[in-house]
């Protein structure tokens, strides 16, 4: 299962009641954070997210809104005794950035180790999960992220049980592993296991024009968070001079992709105190959508 929890939602600026745009994923006791804004941390310890647990920080671009929480978020979780190094990847720039970040920073009891995204489709791992960064239109060079976890198929005991193979491998066969047992005999996985079954798939995007690239990568997500910069359709002269989406966009990529289970609005404008009174606008497109508030969580689960 993948714990995912929307620390900000704020575009631009921080508001009184909205941080700045930041996501957090869980998964296997570990975390990934995306875009990390002005207050996530102070986001984090109101949605009651822990930072220890950050291996990874997924940078979507350079622009301020999105990544000057960064010297303190390090220095906070070198407080809590976080010695693991911690991988930053971003847009080409993310190393000079960070660097300059971190003279304010001071020293760190943990190694922060930074590698930056060059083509417009690349492929990462974190633990069992693939993460995958598709390039977007923005002013600058910008990424969104989709993150999958495969499933493989179902163990079959009468299976394993018919083909005389010790109990002490089935977990090992469970998890893809080839056995060579010491009679000779080779076990594979292919041998107990059923037909690759349905993952679950998240995919983020913030600060884009609506570019195929978006729908190609949110496609058959069980959740989709898309930015929805303004929620009238009379800001779109707005919208395409600041490179930014409206709500009526995002909810279009989310029906153009296909197989999107749900919508999630994210990265509003200062200038929209109340998302939920344009809410409507979006769902006469893709009816399942939600203008979340800072602290949003959900947990995707395979569904048996």
């Amino acid at each position: 299962m993948l714990d995912i929890c929307l620390l900000g939602t704020g575009g631009t600026q921080p508001l009184v009641n909205r941080w700045l745009t930041s996501l957090m994923v869980r998964y296997q006791g570990h975390a990934v954070l995306v875009d990390c804004g002005e207050g996530t941390q102070i986001a984090a310890q109101k949605a009651g997210m822990s930072l220890k647990p950050v291996d990874k920080i997924l940078i979507t671009h350079l622009h301020a809104d999105h990544i000057s929480g960064l010297p303190g978020l390090l220095l906070t979780m070198g407080n809590m005794g976080r010695t693991e190094p911690v991988s930053i990847v971003g847009p080409t720039g993310t190393e000079r950035a960070v660097n300059g970040l971190r003279t304010i920073a001071g020293s760190l009891p943990f190694e922060v180790q930074v590698s930056e995204l060059f083509g417009d489709d690349e492929l990462m791992y974190f633990l069992d999960c693939d993460v995958r960064a598709f390039a977007v239109q923005h002013g600058m060079p910008c990424y969104g992220y989709s993150f999958t976890l495969p499933r493989g198929g179902k163990f079959d005991a009468t299976r394993a049980r018919e083909q005389e193979i010790p109990l002490e491998y089935w977990k090992r066969l469970q998890k893809g592993e080839i056995i060579e047992h010491t009679d000779g005999r080779t076990f594979t996985p292919d041998m107990v296991l059923g037909p690759v079954r349905r993952g679950l798939k998240l995919t983020y995007c913030t600060d884009s024009r609506p570019v195929a690239s978006i729908a190609t990568a949110a496609a058959d997500s069980d959740l989709f968070i898309c930015e929805g910069m303004y929620g009238d359709d009379e800001s779109l002269p707005k919208a395409r001079e600041n490179k930014h989406m409206l709500f009526s966009e995002a909810a279009r990529l989310a029906a153009q992709a296909g197989g999107v289970k749900e919508l999630w609005l994210t990265h509003y404008s200062p200038s929209l105190p109340n998302p939920k009174s344009y809410r409507d606008v979006a769902r006469a497109i893709f009816p399942n959508t939600h203008t979340p508030r800072d602290g949003w969580f959900k947990t995707l689960a395979f569904p048996d």
